[in-house]
């Protein structure tokens, strides 16, 4: 396994005494208690559902601003201000007819189809299907599915995944891509850019449960509604994108005498070459569009020596507002774990530091808007960041806690990334706790939270995301923590995840613990992370190097 090489006087600067290695495990710092107040105001009715645009953000905001300025941090946004202004589009289809070919497409069943573009109207008329396998441009790995294919005014349709996901042994893809785990050309997200950067005036990613990583049901949830930040005419978007059920994917390859199965296959070779197919795609589609001003929340304490140089905690403040009634009648959806309990810990580590030693780097505590709809308030931080990512020596970010109790060891989201990864290793170390990487990394969750937006511009970021796999319970071992992942997933983003007297916080408080001893460490000068030689990120991070000097 490749390690990451330091040098001796950051060994140093790095080493746990071994005292701290075999101290038993003590009380927390974080208080359990406040966490669990705090969450308990967030996920309050009063708050509803805590959705950009709404008088639930306004509440949000005052409140979190009113935290900060308690413990006496300082306003980090632009211009000595509490708040960052994330302006964002909302948009929404209308019914009208969708077809490809002879085959009529029905939003909801066949497709779920989105835009985010501020169009009165999507009409594409008779553009040509292109089959591109996964959709993967990667120079690093010798992997090009496009094989200059132009998709100028035409609709791409890509497999979910990357080429290593189904790979088997003989396979060009196996192991180039970190077998199982996905990479960032696995997710939708990149599928839609890349089609967007080569001229497609659409893209449909055909739908599996295996390798997206959740049902039809969740690839459908957003009924036709989306956001986006408002973007310039330099960073263009699609028309039309979404997802082509496997039902309607298997008509429409059935019909063009293609056979898909046999086609999945040939994908995953270097070899590869686009289909073009005969069918032409087309959609009349009515947008409503409104627009939205929403706003980060960021505050600080200025560094002492460098502050110049930063080192980022954050969380989203947004969860999902109201939706359609549960059985019991409730609509607001309170987002209770996801994200007011990592709001509450990032309040944490704001008290705790300010109660310490100055640090040498300034610290930001960033609370995001927008998390939920597609990582939009850190992807406008990242496009327009207050202080130069450069210098931002990491983000850490914390994202749905577990709520059992103490745990045995720490979940860790994106397993060989960075070397965030030893810091965090010798944190849990020092509580009498191991680490154990996600058990799921075919469903990307390293690409799914709020930190992957500094990511992609290179900044080495850890997340905390309990949905990694179940922990290792003190009481009860890993049947217990899979007991309260199960329950837990039963409510993800729905009304019942809610605040209840029966979560126990202690173990929460010991995760927020992990990221007040790492960015201890990481808030001295001197201590610069990086990414892995392996990592996609290495690259991007290697261009900013002279700054970091």
């Amino acid at each position: 396994m490749t390690r990451f090489l330091v040098s001796a006087a950051l060994a140093a600067a790095l080493a746990v005494p071994a005292t701290a290695q075999r101290a038993a495990p003590a009380e927390p710092k974080t208080d359990p208690a406040r966490l669990s107040d705090m969450m308990k105001t967030l996920a309050s009715d009063e708050f509803g559902g805590r959705s950009p645009g709404t008088d639930g953000e306004k509440k949000t905001i005052a409140w979190s601003i009113a935290q900060f300025k308690a413990l006496g941090l300082e306003p980090a946004g632009p211009n000595g201000a509490w708040t960052q202004a994330v302006p964002l589009i909302h948009t929404r289809l209308g019914d009208g007819p969708v077809s490809a070919g002879a085959l009529k497409l029905a939003q909801g069943t066949d497709v779920a189809l989105t835009t985010v573009r501020p169009d009165p109207a999507v009409t594409i008329a008779n553009a040509p299907l292109v089959f591109v396998g996964y959709g993967v441009s990667a120079p690093e790995a010798q992997w090009d599915d496009f094989k200059g294919q132009d998709l100028k005014g035409k609709v791409a349709v890509f497999l979910v995944n990357d080429p290593d996901f189904e790979a088997v042994a003989g396979d060009d893809a196996k192991g180039r891509f970190g077998d199982k785990r996905m990479t960032y050309y696995g997710r939708w997200t990149y599928k839609y850019e890349e089609a967007a950067r080569r001229g497609a005036i659409g893209a449909l990613i055909v739908h599996d449960t295996a390798g997206a990583g959740y049902p039809w049901s969740t690839a459908n949830a957003s009924n036709g509604e989306n956001y986006d930040i408002v973007r310039g005419a330099d960073d263009p978007r699609i028309a039309l994108q979404g997802w082509l059920s496997a039902n309607a994917a298997a008509r429409l390859f059935a019909a063009e005498k293609l056979d898909l199965a046999d086609l999945r296959t040939k994908a995953r070779s270097a070899s590869f070459q686009p289909v073009a197919m005969k069918a032409r795609f087309s959609a009349r589609l009515p947008v409503t569009v409104e627009r939205i001003e929403s706003a980060n929340v960021l505050a600080k304490i200025p560094g002492r020596t460098r502050p110049q140089e930063t080192v980022q905690f954050a969380a989203h403040w947004d969860a999902y507002g109201e939706g359609p009634a549960d059985a019991a009648g409730k609509t607001i959806r309170p987002g209770a774990n996801d994200d007011a309990l990592g709001v509450a810990g990032v309040l944490e580590l704001a008290r705790l530091f300010k109660a310490g030693a100055a640090p040498d780097r300034t610290l930001v505590f960033a609370l995001w808007t927008a998390e939920e709809r597609g990582l939009l308030g850190s992807e406008w931080y990242a496009a327009h960041p207050v202080t130069p990512l450069a210098t931002t020596a990491a983000n850490l970010t914390l994202d749905i806690l577990q709520t059992a109790g103490r745990a045995k060891d720490v979940i860790l989201v994106g397993a060989g990334q960075s070397s965030l990864e030893d810091l965090l290793a010798d944190a849990a170390r020092a509580q009498g706790r191991t680490v154990t990487p996600e058990t799921a990394s075919e469903r990307g969750l390293f690409y799914r939270a709020d930190h992957f937006s500094v990511v992609r511009r290179g900044v080495p970021s850890l997340q905390l995301m309990a949905l990694g796999g179940a922990s290792d319970m003190r009481v009860g071992g890993r049947p217990a923590g899979q007991q309260w992942l199960d329950g837990y997933m039963a409510c993800y983003h729905k009304t019942c995840d809610a605040w209840t007297p029966s979560w126990n916080f202690i173990g929460a408080a010991e995760d927020v613990d992990l990221f007040h001893a790492m960015g201890s460490r990481l808030a001295k000068a001197g201590t610069w992370p990086a990414w892995r030689p392996t990592s996609e990120f290495v690259a991007i991070r290697a261009q900013t190097a002279a700054e970091r000097r």
